[in-house]
């Protein structure tokens, strides 16, 4: 089996583990991502802890709700660790044949440049993002259907007193019809009736959205593995320097690279993945304009307009947490897949290209 097909599948592999244990962890940040709060209500807003974010969607929505969308992000896992591994090895094999020949003409070391490094992983992620990216359309809006429909429900509340107040209705009659409002469930929402909306709402340009923040987010797995491969590099160059001890790297030091590594590319790139879930989740909440965007311009300029630059950083430490994680747990599961060779392994968590 060819290195690029054993990447694929350890890559695949990993990542399905790796999102089923912190699914819920990526169910209630996508739901702290696209909450739409103003300046002036997130400043008197008290901020609620991810474990309490928890509990309240365990008591609205069932333990159901915390794996919305669970099925077809297991699938885009599969598909988007297999394709991006594989091409990776792809490319790092044609990166590493270049340095080689470049080494036989007298120019350079024979090893991959950091720029090389970045170019692999930028061209392996956008392979991977145009071509996964339906999915995790989808799993967006399955992951924030309750919410959106909360908020469609509040928006006719407000409505219904609106017209109450204008036409001096009150009473019973008032109270029979908020009633009537709060007895509506939300409607049964599976995967068939998440691509029925998008299709309804967008056409086939609607699988596709958030696409443009997500081709820029490639740069994420590029800043993680530029801060991976150079700090294995680093390891690997001091240890057989001192010729002391295994030169074998350790699961445990894979584990904290990986973190590491995944740290610094969620915190440089986390305003991207709010703009591309913004953008995937349901658009039509209510009439505010505010809650609307047409694209990703439009919707970097209400965010600020509307919520400032906090908006932008909305459930970041949930995303820490998960994302560090995930890419952690991808990386060993990688290496045990590989007959532990832990130096060959590149962790990634796919979930910040979905969303991850």
């Amino acid at each position: 089996m060819s290195n690029a097909v054993a990447n694929g599948l350890a890559g695949a592999g990993g990542g399905i583990i790796a999102q089923i244990i912190t699914y819920p962890l990526q169910t209630v940040n996508t739901r702290q991502q696209t909450e739409r709060v103003s300046k002036q209500s997130f400043a008197n807003s008290k901020r609620l802890g991810t474990l309490v974010q928890i509990l309240q969607v365990i008591r609205s929505d069932g333990w159901g709700g915390l794996y919305s969308g669970l099925r077809p992000s297991l699938l885009g896992t599969a598909a988007s660790q297999g394709i991006y591994y594989y091409f990776y090895q792809v490319f790092k094999n044609k990166a590493e044949a270049i340095a080689i020949a470049r080494r036989a003409k007298g120019r350079g070391d024979g090893t991959i440049g950091m720029f090389s490094w970045l170019l692999v992983a930028a061209f392996a992620g956008s392979l991977n993002v145009l071509l996964t990216n339906p999915v995790w359309v989808l799993v967006t809006r399955m992951q924030t259907h309750t919410q959106a429909e909360r908020k469609i429900m509040e928006e006719r509340k407000e409505a219904l007193l609106r017209e109450a107040s204008k036409n001096c209705l009150t009473g019973s009659a008032l109270q029979d019809k908020l009633a009537e409002l709060d007895s509506i469930k939300p409607r049964p929402y599976g995967t068939l009736q998440a691509v029925h909306e998008v299709h309804t709402e967008s056409g086939i340009a609607g699988f596709w959205k958030g696409i443009i923040p997500t081709l820029i987010m490639v740069c994420n797995p590029s800043i993680q593995f530029m801060i991976y491969e150079s700090s294995l590099k680093h390891l690997k160059t001091k240890r057989a320097a001192r010729k002391q001890g295994s030169k074998n790297i350790t699961a445990l030091e894979v584990f904290s690279l990986g973190a590491i590594a995944k740290l610094g590319a969620t915190i440089s790139t986390y305003p991207l993945l709010v703009v591309k879930s913004r953008l995937q989740a349901k658009q039509e909440i209510g009439r505010n304009i505010s809650l609307r965007y047409s694209g990703t311009f439009d919707a970097i300029t209400k965010m600020i307009k509307y919520e400032g630059l906090p908006g932008f950083y909305k459930g970041m430490s949930t995303k820490i947490v998960q994302s560090v994680f995930a890419a952690s747990i991808s990386a060993v599961e990688c290496c045990l897949v590989q007959q532990n060779d832990y130096s060959s392994v590149i962790p990634v968590d796919k979930g910040d290209e979905k969303q991850s």
